[in-house]
C-alpha cells in the first residue's frame, strides 16, 4: 500500500490589479487546480512584514505563493520593496531550518491562467514531497 500523499495548506497573495484577475479567470475558465489552495486578494503584498510569512509556517501552511504585478506594479517602489522583504524573510527561514523553496515569489498578470495554474501546481508537488513545515528541520540540523 503506498504512502498517503501529503497535501498542505498552500496560501496565494495575489494582488488585486493583477494576478487575483488572473486566478478569477481561471475559475472563470472552469480550470482546475489543487483544492487545497487558499487565495488571499491583496492591494499590495509589500503590506505584509517578514514575521507574517513566519507566523503562517508557524501556523501550518506549507507553502505561500506571492503572485504580483512584478515591475508593473501600480505603487511605485512597491515591487522592489518587496523583493527585498523576501530575501529577508528566505534568510529568517534559513534560521529556523526552514527550506526556503516553500516561499515564492512570481509575477503573475491578469489573463496569465497557465502560469497561475502551474505555479499552484509547482508549489503542491513540493509540499507533498517536503512534508509539513518543520519537518525539514531534523534533516537540516544533522547536516550542520
Amino acid at each position: 500500500m503506498a504512502a498517503e500523499r501529503y497535501a498542505g495548506k498552500i496560501l496565494v497573495l495575489a494582488t488585486e490589479s493583477c494576478a487575483y484577475p488572473g486566478a478569477d479567470a481561471v475559475g472563470q475558465g472552469h480550470q482546475s487546480y489543487p483544492a487545497n489552495t487558499y487565495i488571499l486578494r491583496v492591494k499590495a503584498p509589500v503590506l505584509f512584514p517578514e514575521k507574517f510569512y513566519l507566523d503562517c509556517f508557524d501556523k501550518g501552511i506549507a507553502g505561500i505563493i506571492i503572485m504580483s504585478c512584478g515591475v508593473e506594479c501600480p505603487y511605485q517602489g512597491a515591487y522592489e520593496a518587496l523583493a527585498k522583504r523576501i530575501d529577508r524573510v528566505y534568510a529568517l527561514m534559513k534560521g529556523r531550518g526552514l527550506d526556503i523553496r516553500r516561499l515564492r515569489l512570481t509575477a503573475i498578470c491578469t489573463v496569465c491562467t497557465r502560469a497561475f495554474i502551474k505555479e499552484v501546481k509547482q508549489m503542491n508537488d513540493l509540499i507533498s514531497e517536503l512534508g509539513p513545515p518543520g519537518s525539514e528541520r531534523p534533516a537540516a540540523a544533522s547536516a550542520a
